[in-house]
C-alpha cells in the first residue's frame, strides 16, 4: 500500500492496475481492499488454478499466467510494469520482454538463495533452478531494481557488473505516525521489564532457539515479562514455552491485526528480531525492525542481518548477538538493559526509522526511475 500511494502521487502516472494472484477465491485480506486504494488504482485479481502439489501450481503459473498478463497489459495499454518481489518479477519478465515494455522490480531479493539456505528448496529443485535463472534475467533486463540493503546493491553490481544508477536501495518502509510510542500504554507493565516478539517461528526465523533466548532473558533480567504476537496457533507456541521450561503465566501470547500491533509495542521495553543467521540474510530488510525503531524500542538482533546489524553497531538502536559465540547473547542483553535505562532512548531511536525507513524514500525512488526528479539517488 505505501508503494501504491507514492506511485499514485506522481503526476505523470495516470492509472495503476493492481494485479494480485488469488488461489482460493477472494481471501479475507482482499475484501475491502478497494476502499483503501488511491483514486488512480483499480484492482484486477487473477485466479490461477490451485493444485494440491505446490510444484504443479508453479508449473501451471509459468505456463499460463504470462499469457493472461500479456492480454491484460495490452488491453490496459500499459506503459510500464512494476513487479513486487522477484517471484512476481519472473512472471513480469516473461510478460514484458515479448511486449518490449520496460519494467521495474521492487523488493528485488535473492529469493532462491533464501529458500535454499533455509533448506526449503534443494539445489536440484526445479523451483530453485528456475528462480535463480529468472533472478539473473531480471537483474540484466529490468529498467531498475529496488533492493532493500546496501550490501545487496554492492553484490549485484559485482555479480552482474550493473551500473550503480540501475540499483536503488529502498529498505522496507514503516508508517512512523502509526507506530508512535504511547506512554499511557507502557504503564500497564509499570514494574516489569518487557520484551516483545512479532512474527512467525521457523523458516527464515529461529524457532526453538528463540525460546531459549527468552528463557535466558527470564534468568538474567529481574521481573522479566514476554509478549508474543504471532499468527501461528497458540498451542504450538505454548509447546515451545513448556519445552524450554518458561512459566507461561509470565507470557502473553496473542494473534492481532496489524493495526493493533503499535499498542503492544508501546507496552514493551525492547524487541526481539531473531532471524536466522544465513549467508543471504545480510541482503534482507525485516519490516519488524523498522516498526520496532519507530516505536522507540531497542532491538535484540541476530548478527549479520541486512544493513540493520551494521546500523546498530554504528548508531545504536539495539544490540546484536551470535548464538555460535559464547557469551554473545549475555553481552547483547546487557547492552539492551543499558539502553532502556536512558530515559531519552524512546525519543532517540525513532530517528533511525526516519533516517532509514521513511516512506518518503519510496516516492524518491519511483520519481527517480520515472524521470520526474532531477536528483541523483545513491
Amino acid at each position: 500500500m505505501p508503494h501504491l500511494r507514492q506511485l499514485a502521487a506522481l503526476e505523470q502516472v495516470r492509472r495503476i492496475v493492481l494485479v494480485t494472484l488469488e488461489r482460493k477465491g477472494v481471501p479475507a485480506p482482499t475484501i475491502g481492499l478497494t476502499a483503501q486504494l488511491p483514486d488512480k488504482v483499480v484492482h484486477q485479481p487473477i485466479y490461477p488454478r490451485d493444485y494440491k502439489l505446490n510444484l504443479l501450481s508453479k508449473i501451471f503459473d509459468f505456463m499460463v499466467l504470462p499469457g493472461q498478463l500479456k492480454k491484460l497489459v495490452q488491453y490496459e495499454k500499459a506503459d510500464h510494469i512494476v513487479a513486487v518481489g522477484t517471484l512476481a518479477g519472473a512472471l513480469v519478465h516473461l510478460t514484458a520482454i515479448p511486449l518490449k515494455i520496460p519494467y521495474l522490480v521492487s523488493f528485488y531479493e535473492p529469493h532462491a538463495a533464501y529458500m535454499q539456505e533455509n533448506k526449503v528448496w534443494k539445489t536440484y529443485d526445479p523451483r530453485y533452478v528456475f528462480q535463480k535463472k529468472w533472478e539473473k534475467e531480471q537483474a540484466l533486463a529490468a529498467q531498475g531494481l529496488l533492493v532493500v540493503s546496501d550490501a545487496f546493491k554492492r553484490e549485484l553490481m559485482r555479480r552482474y557488473t550493473l551500473p550503480a544508477e540501475k540499483v536503488v536501495v529502498l529498505r522496507n518502509a514503516v508508517d512512523e505516525a502509526m507506530f508512535y510510542y504511547s506512554k499511557e500504554v507502557r504503564r500497564v507493565f509499570s514494574n516489569a521489564t518487557v520484551g516483545i516478539y512479532v512474527g512467525k517461528y521457523g523458516g527464515l526465523y529461529y524457532a526453538h532457539e528463540a525460546f531459549q533466548i527468552y528463557r535466558r532473558c527470564f534468568e538474567v533480567i529481574p521481573n522479566f515479562r514476554l509478549i508474543i504476537l504471532s499468527p501461528q496457533p497458540q498451542e504450538e507456541i505454548l509447546q515451545y514455552l513448556v519445552a524450554c521450561a518458561i512459566d507461561v503465566e509470565k507470557v502473553h501470547v496473542a494473534s492481532v491485526t496489524h493495526a493493533e500491533v503499535p499498542a503492544y509495542l508501546s507496552a514493551a521495553d525492547f524487541a526481539f528480531a531473531t532471524i536466522k543467521s544465513y549467508p543471504s540474510a545480510r541482503y534482507c530488510s525485516p519490516v519488524k525492525i523498522g516498526e520496532y525503531w519507530a516505536n522507540g524500542l531497542p532491538v535484540l538482533l541476530t548478527e549479520g542481518v541486512g544493513d540493520d546489524s551494521d546500523i546498530i553497531h554504528r548508531e545504536g538502536g539495539g544490540a546484536t548477538f551470535n548464538l555460535k559465540e559464547e557469551g554473545s547473547l549475555d553481552r547483547a542483553l546487557l547492552k539492551i538493559l543499558q539502553i532502556i535505562q536512558d530515559p531519552a532512548h524512546r525519543q532517540q531511536i525513532p530517528e533511525l526509522a526516519r533516517k532509514y525507513r521513511s516512506s518518503e524514500r519510496i516516492r524518491e525512488a519511483y520519481a527517480y526511475f520515472f524521470g520526474q526528479s532531477g536528483e541523483e539517488l545513491p
